[in-house]
């Protein structure tokens, strides 16, 4: 099993997810220049932003802190970085994946709208589903995929 993480200026790279999710993240993190103190988040073709924090570890059981299970196998995602507020919850997601308005214009627009930032489209905002960690909030209510991302590695 392996997905394509994108960041940077169009680099991808091929992760196998079969493995701890502290082990995941550290990898996600050097490679997208991420600062070890900052949570990610991955948001996956479809507009699902899976969490990779670190309060996962402890809120799971040892059998679920794989990242295989939250990740569709051969999926494309972008690493985000998840800015936190005072209190600690997320208040704004921001790519690591440079021109994502260029590449996907709905995952930026989906981005936006988590961060609680109007949207640049037509003033019609389509809702994607959010998966946190192992649980979906809420039912896909899309029958076809956004547009797909590029899948260029190193």
């Amino acid at each position: 099993m392996f997905v394509t993480v994108m960041f940077g200026a169009g680099c991808g790279e091929l992760v196998n997810p079969w493995c701890s999710l502290m082990t995941l993240t550290a990898h996600l993190k050097q490679r997208g220049q991420v600062p070890p103190d900052e949570t990610i988040a991955l948001l996956a073709e479809d507009g699902q932003l899976v969490s990779l924090g670190e309060d996962l570890e402890e809120k799971t059981s040892p059998a679920s802190s794989k990242g295989s299970p939250l990740l569709q196998e051969r999926g494309t995602y972008v690493l985000v970085k998840i800015i936190r507020g005072e209190d600690g919850t997320p208040i704004r997601y921001e790519s690591l994946l440079e021109n994502l308005d260029d590449q996907c214009p709905e995952l930026a627009e989906e981005l936006r709208w988590l961060s609680g930032v109007p949207t640049m489209g037509n003033g019609r905002r389509r809702r994607m589903s959010t998966r946190r960690s192992h649980r979906e909030l809420e039912p896909p209510s899309r029958a076809g995929r956004v547009s797909s991302l590029p899948s260029r590695t190193r």
